[in-house]
């Protein structure tokens, strides 16, 4: 088969994980992919044609390289989903972050330390403050509000972006996104013996959070959602359980678009969280909503 009909198969055969910005085989091809096999130029005119950004799609060529040589053939049938083949590490780090549950079950997104109580003595077991703030003792204040929220519950707090804060109130854990992963000092969080969560937004990322180590990664946006300005699109089912599969030494939490209705097909994936915001915090009733979703999970 020449590139062509490969990436084309590629494109038919993996349309599960059609997402973002398709195109078809002409725009698929670059100048560079002469350089490559027609396996490889094909796997990575395959991956532009299902929507893969390009970071994204050279992960899965070099990947698809390392288990076409750990197979010893190419087959096109087969998506990689082996850590090995990403060049992700098994067994002990020694620059892992302390450990969290392998499963985190409801992951609240609260924008208060007020909601954060609420949802901590509602039986939630993971809450996120997500307190947004350019002041930096109102910060301090609704952080410490936070862990003083869930003292006598057994609620694990992580405190999104404000890492120093988290520190100095010994909050559980810090969730950071990917601009601000490069601006933390992670040896400092490490020695602090916070957990860290990571987001991110495909194999690029993905590979980029799993080189520090965290104490969960999470994927997503899994579904639309209107709370924020992406730079990526939806991931869908498709990449989910791909990532899930890949990801799968890291306890991981899915986000993004994620309601009642769709609980249990997410957690088929196999990821052990589901992040929700507007679920729950534009519910008529919140504690009745967050009853709900846990005892979908449980039942999951």
């Amino acid at each position: 088969m020449n590139a062509q009909d490969i990436a084309c198969a590629i494109a038919q055969q993996h349309a599960e994980m059609l997402a973002g910005e398709p195109q078809n085989h002409a725009q698929a091809q670059q100048k560079s992919d002469s350089a490559l096999t027609p396996e490889m130029a094909g796997v990575l005119q395959g991956c532009r044609m299902l929507g893969f950004l390009e970071h994204d799609a050279q992960c899965v060529m070099h990947a698809w390289e390392q288990q076409s040589l750990r197979l010893g053939g190419f087959d096109l049938h087969a998506w990689p989903v082996h850590p090995s083949d990403f060049g992700v590490a098994a067994g002990f780090r020694d620059n892992a972050f302390a450990p969290c549950p392998q499963a985190l079950g409801l992951y609240a997104v609260l924008p208060d330390a007020q909601w954060v109580g609420r949802m901590a003595r509602a039986g939630v077991p993971t809450v996120q403050l997500r307190f947004k703030s350019q002041d930096a003792h109102a910060i301090a204040n609704e952080v410490r509000a936070a862990v003083a929220a869930v003292q006598g519950t057994q609620a694990l707090l992580f405190i999104n972006d404000h890492w120093q804060a988290a520190i100095e109130s010994g909050a559980y854990g810090v969730h950071l996104g990917q601009e601000d992963m490069a601006d933390a000092p992670l040896q400092t969080i490490r020695a602090a013996g916070l957990r860290l969560g990571l987001s991110t937004h495909g194999y690029a990322e993905m590979l980029r959070a799993d080189a520090v180590s965290p104490s969960y990664i999470a994927l997503g946006a899994v579904f639309p959602t209107t709370l924020k300005r992406m730079a990526t699109a939806p991931q869908g089912m498709g990449r989910l359980q791909a990532y899930a599969r890949l990801m799968q030494q890291h306890p991981l939490v899915a986000i993004g678009g994620i309601d009642e209705s769709r609980l249990s097909e997410v957690l088929q994936t196999g990821v052990g969280s589901v992040a929700m915001v507007r679920a729950i915090t534009d519910a008529p009733d919140p504690q009745i909503r967050a009853q709900t979703l846990m005892e979908i999970m449980r039942a999951s």
